[in-house]
């Protein structure tokens, strides 16, 4: 699968049903690359069982009220606004250690987690379609441009960044895959992103990330407009990948 628009299709045979892999404080957004490095038992055994199959793996955000109050037997609880991933690299590290490479695909919503008798949990998923509401077609270039302005202002204003975003912004780019990607790259906090992936509506969503981005709060020690990944750990990096983080 080469092919972008491949790569970031669920296989036909999706059923609904996901592989979640929590973590405190990450949020992955369709059409954004995230390294992961995986070690604990339970989660290879996801990983196993996601190579074999469907190569998915759904992102979900362990919820930051709960996540000190869980007892070590329980399951911390998560926010229901995932994002479905796809293992496009795997490097098997020996010993029980692997580094994966997921793509984000699809933006989903937990309905129940399920009962398994796997050591991983999972969970029954409505996807969240990208919705390009017909009366906002005439506007939508103009709303581009000023979502490209506002990132523009706050992205470092050296030429090489400036002119690497507009070579990857401009072009063939609709604005769906660009809030997304903004939306990854971007410092902003959980609750932030987690409310920007819950929004289908394409025009909704840009004008959201505008606010975001224009309210003059944002702090970037470092971005490489050329490939928006991060690492929760690493912060801010300009290479590619990034140092992987922890699970």
């Amino acid at each position: 699968m080469d092919d972008h628009e491949d790569i970031t299709k669920l296989p036909s045979e999706f059923d609904g049903q996901v592989r979640l892999f929590p973590l405190p404080g990450l949020v992955l957004f369709p059409h954004a690359m995230q390294p992961l490095h995986i070690f604990e038992s339970r989660y290879c055994e996801m990983l196993a069982e996601s190579l074999a199959s469907d190569e998915l793996i759904a992102m979900a955000t362990i919820d930051p009220s709960a996540q000190f109050k869980t007892h070590p037997s329980e399951k911390p609880a998560i926010l229901p606004t995932v994002c479905i991933g796809r293992i496009v690299s795997h490097s098997d590290l020996g010993d029980d250690r692997h580094n994966i490479l997921l793509v984000g695909v699809r933006r989903a919503r937990i309905r129940q987690e399920l009962d398994t008798s796997r050591p991983f949990r999972m969970a029954s998923v409505e996807l969240i379609d990208d919705v390009y509401p017909a009366n906002g077609s005439a506007d939508r270039l103009a709303l581009k441009a000023r979502l490209l302005a506002s990132f523009g202002r706050v992205i470092p204003q050296n030429e090489s960044v400036q002119k690497n975003l507009y070579e990857l912004m401009a072009g063939h780019l609709t604005l769906g895959p660009i809030t997304d990607i903004i939306s990854f790259m971007m410092p902003f906090n959980p609750s932030q992103k987690l409310e920007l992936l819950g929004i289908s509506n394409v025009d909704r969503r840009a004008e959201k990330l505008i606010a975001f981005l224009d309210a003059g709060d944002i702090e970037i020690e470092g971005l490489s407009v050329e490939t928006p990944t991060s690492s929760p750990q690493a912060g801010w990096t300009k290479k590619f990948p990034p140092p992987f983080s922890v699970n």
